[in-house]
């Protein structure tokens, strides 16, 4: 897993109650593990306080406000990313627009990445989930039934 210096850690804490608006909502939402992943709020990541943080496939959230806007942010936002892609941490950047006006399609689209991650990670351990049945083709027959 990864975390950061006692001081980094230390900030994080401090964060956890200063969240903004749409990153409050988002974590309504993540807290409670849609998809079966957990999530971490204000993770420490090196030097660095992700956002949020599913650390089953590595990947780290960070909703990005007007204040990422600049070219300032967004160097220092390049720089944190570089970081976490040297740590084998991929980056989601979540616009906060898009938090408070569609929740619902941002929680979808972060379940979809963490799925799609979590088969890679499988495979690359040469672990590839066999799914019990196809939901598409429906329940499996009856004992006794044929298939059509």
């Amino acid at each position: 897993m990864i975390t950061g210096p006692r001081d980094t850690l230390k900030r994080a804490r401090k964060l956890r109650s200063e969240m903004s608006l749409p990153e409050t909502i988002l974590w309504r939402a993540l807290r409670h593990r849609p998809g079966g992943f957990k999530y971490r709020r204000q993770h420490p990541a090196g030097i660095y306080v992700l956002d949020f943080y599913c650390a089953a496939v590595r990947l780290a959230i960070e909703v990005d406000g007007q204040t990422h806007d600049g070219a300032v942010a967004k160097k220092s936002d390049a720089a944190r990313t570089e970081f976490l892609r040297s740590q084998h941490v991929a980056v989601l950047r979540v616009p906060a627009t898009a938090v408070l006006n569609d929740l619902e399609a941002v929680v979808t689209r972060i379940v979809e990445i963490c799925t799609e991650r979590a088969v890679k990670i499988a495979q690359r351990k040469g672990n590839t989930p066999v799914p019990l049945h196809h939901p598409a083709d429906g329940p499996p027959p009856r004992a006794g039934e044929d298939r059509p």
